[in-house]
């Protein structure tokens, strides 16, 4: 699906149920266990604050609400991670965006993500490689499973230690940003 570039700027209104004392609980738990779970309740709210750095479009989306995913956000959140390039939108793995949402909220629940790469066309894709950089032939973006970003309040070597530590799939670190993915557990 291809779209015409425009500006958009997302605001959906969110309250959360969650207590700040409950989620210090939790984050501390999951600190002295050692060890980062995907796993979120059925309850649980999940929140992604995103902003792109191509588009200068920015999202607060609540995407998982009373045991569901909510279409509506993740449409939102497919577009917002479309392919900068040929803004080609296409559907991101439930698995990768959970990751990312996990990743954001052990560190901060509130924190703002900043996207770097999403969904990747193969046309964009080939132009990456034939312009030098190093950006695989395969790459899990152009399959909607994997995603590049980082968080300003936070380095990136913490990123990339604890964006490791849920062992869910690939992990690469790069200068400014890191790389998360859905698929084969790897780390570069």
């Amino acid at each position: 699906m291809k779209v015409h570039r425009k500006i958009i700027y997302f605001h959906k209104i969110w309250r959360s149920d969650i207590t700040r004392r409950t989620f210090l609980k939790a984050a501390a738990a999951s600190f002295f266990l050692g060890k980062f779970k995907l796993a979120y309740s059925n309850t649980e709210d999940r929140i992604l604050h995103l902003y792109n750095i191509h588009s200068g479009e920015y999202a607060l989306i609540r995407y998982f609400k009373d045991g569901k995913y909510d279409q509506a956000a993740l449409r939102d959140i497919y577009y917002l991670l479309r392919c900068p390039y040929t803004e080609e939108i296409k559907e991101i793995d439930l698995k990768v965006i959970d990751l990312l949402c996990s990743i954001k909220d052990s560190f901060s629940r509130n924190e703002k993500i900043h996207i770097i790469s999403g969904y990747r066309s193969k046309v964009y894709n080939d132009y990456l490689i034939n312009a030098g950089r190093n950006v695989s032939k395969n790459s899990l973006h152009l399959y909607g499973k994997a995603i590049d970003f980082y968080l300003p309040s936070f380095s990136i070597r913490k990123l990339y230690e604890r964006a490791k530590s849920f062992k869910a799939g690939g992990v690469g670190k790069y200068k400014d940003f890191i790389h998360i993915d859905v698929g084969r557990l790897r780390y570069w």
